[in-house]
């Protein structure tokens, strides 16, 4: 199994550079890969900053990479559910930081938006919003 860094998986849904694109494919087509939940949080981050991906097609780019065969996900379940707040319209570290937080029972936060919208997704973890 092989690791891959942010810029394999970057290459492979912007298809900016043609060679680095066909040698991420062919990595993945060819190996077991695993990719860190990091390295998802950073690809959505660079996916929306610099290459001005709205928030459809990068849900759609890692809902394809999550259902490639050779690939696993760290904490593929809670990662999957990250991409599904984050396809609703929360922010994906946010769902990502919520849906990696079990085996914690409450999630500790002065971000308002968070709250409610977890209050409108989620049952657990129980969101406070300190003040």
């Amino acid at each position: 199994m092989i690791a891959v860094d942010t810029n394999v998986i970057v290459r492979l849904i912007a298809n900016d550079n043609a060679k680095q694109a066909k040698t991420s494919a062919d990595l993945i087509k060819n190996n077991r890969i695993f990719v860190p939940k990091t390295v998802l949080l950073e690809c959505e981050w660079v996916l929306r900053h610099t290459y001005e991906l709205d928030r459809d097609r990068i849900v759609e780019a890692f809902k394809r990479l999550a259902s490639i065969s050779q690939v696993q996900i760290e904490d593929d379940s809670r990662v999957i559910e990250a991409i599904e707040l984050f396809e609703n319209g929360m922010d994906f570290a946010d769902a990502l930081h919520l849906t990696s937080s079990p085996p914690a029972e409450q999630f500790a936060t002065f971000d308002k938006k968070l709250v409610n919208q977890a209050k409108k997704y989620i049952e657990s973890p129980d969101v406070l919003r300190l003040k």
